[in-house]
């Protein structure tokens, strides 16, 4: 996969509710061959990984094609509280947040069917982006840089319920006949796309949309960008003068529509400098996930997709990253470029040593650097 095409995917007419507005997508033809379903995962969160040093832990609410066992899996202690445990007094255990442990993201679960966790594979791409670091034990880089790489590596996200005016925007939504997916704006910039094979499937996995993480972008749009405008154009009425010339100009309205909703879906998602990772072949289908080329300019977004054995896009499902993640992404990409000299990134951006210094400060990446250089820094000296 070299880019993500959406040719079978039509756009349908917008709905909105406050500043969400939602873009159904629709297919003349279902995808065959694959389907899916939600299931629950029953914990607060996830640990993916055997052993005692799990390499992923974050909140999963849901996966799909997902089978579970009992209740009896492992939890973890929430809070602290003392307790006086007296005669004839049971002790009092701490609340707690269940935890499931899954073996990987993706887990063929039998023959025809497998599991993965929606964007826990696109976010664990993200995270994983250079993360053994420096190659060459440069001087300006912290000894826990050059032995443990970018570790630890965290990034926040909102649950679909907490960004405001969500759950009711998808709860009113109506879903239309043949849709396979939606487009999901929030203060008029796209938020996610989300495509499925199967009509079905779609009325199945809706409700869980609510359970997706998005990011601070999101979250901070809907909470303060206003009401999103509803967009109207009206019809020609040139030369219209009978039904026949009526339809006509219906058509042409909708065909617009169309091609304005197809436009602004595809902006973000069409760069040639995506980069597509095959995360699994499952008969005549391919798990893939992708990342952007981290353009600070422009809108970008991470992500997965399934391709049946004729390229088709049958499933995908993308997460906005904000500005900050963005130029984390940006900067990272450019260390690893200059081979993680400071000197040849600086250049590389258009700066200096120091101006470097200042993003990487404003990006959250400091803390890689060296305590000696970061305190030249503050003091306004040039290092050595």
């Amino acid at each position: 996969m070299t880019a993500i095409d959406t040719t079978g995917l039509d756009t349908g007419a917008a709905q909105v509710r406050g500043s969400v507005r939602l873009v159904p997508l629709l297919r003349p033809a279902p995808v065959g061959g694959l389907r899916l379903h939600p299931a629950l995962t029953g914990a607060d969160a996830a640990v993916v990984g055997a052993g005692r040093r799990p390499r992923y832990t974050a909140f999963v609410p849901h996966a799909y094609v997902a089978s579970w066992d009992g209740d009896d899996g492992p939890t973890a202690a929430y809070g602290t509280r003392l307790s006086a445990v007296g005669e004839g007094a049971a002790p009092q255990a701490p609340p707690r947040v269940r935890v499931a442990r899954l073996n990987r993201q993706v887990q063929r679960t039998d023959r025809a069917r497998l599991r993965f966790l929606p964007l826990h594979l696109a976010m664990e791409g993200f995270l994983s982006l250079h993360f053994g670091g420096p190659d060459i034990a440069w001087q300006e880089w912290s000894r826990n840089t050059l032995r443990r790489g970018l570790s630890p590596r965290e990034e926040a996200s909102y649950l679909g319920l907490s960004v405001p005016g969500m759950a009711e925007a998808l709860r009113t939504f109506e879903i239309v006949p043949g849709q396979c997916g939606v487009a999901l704006y929030v203060g008029d910039r796209l938020a996610s796309v989300f495509a499925v094979p199967h009509p079905e499937d779609y009325r199945l996995l809706h409700p869980t949309l609510v359970l997706d993480m998005f990011g601070e972008a999101v979250y901070r749009n809907a909470l303060f960008a206003g009401p999103s405008p509803d967009l109207y154009a009206p019809l020609r009425t040139r030369g219209v003068t009978d039904l026949a010339g009526l339809r006509g100009a219906l058509a042409e309205q909708r065909a617009a529509w169309t091609g304005f909703h197809d436009q602004a879906m595809s902006a973000p998602l069409t760069d040639p400098e995506y980069a597509f990772t095959r995360a699994y072949r499952l008969g005549g289908f391919t798990l893939w996930r992708f990342l952007p080329p981290f353009d600070p300019a422009r809108d970008n977004h991470i992500g997965e997709a399934v391709t049946d054995a004729e390229g088709r896009l049958a499933y995908l499902k993308t997460f906005a990253l904000s500005a900050a993640q963005t130029r984390r992404g940006h900067l990272i990409g450019r260390l690893a470029a200059a081979g993680w000299r400071l000197d040849g990134a600086a250049a590389d951006l258009g700066t200096d040593r120091r101006g470097l210094i200042t993003r990487l400060r404003h990006a959250g990446l400091d803390h890689l650097l060296r305590q000696d250089v970061l305190d030249r820094y503050r003091a306004g000296r040039a290092d050595p």
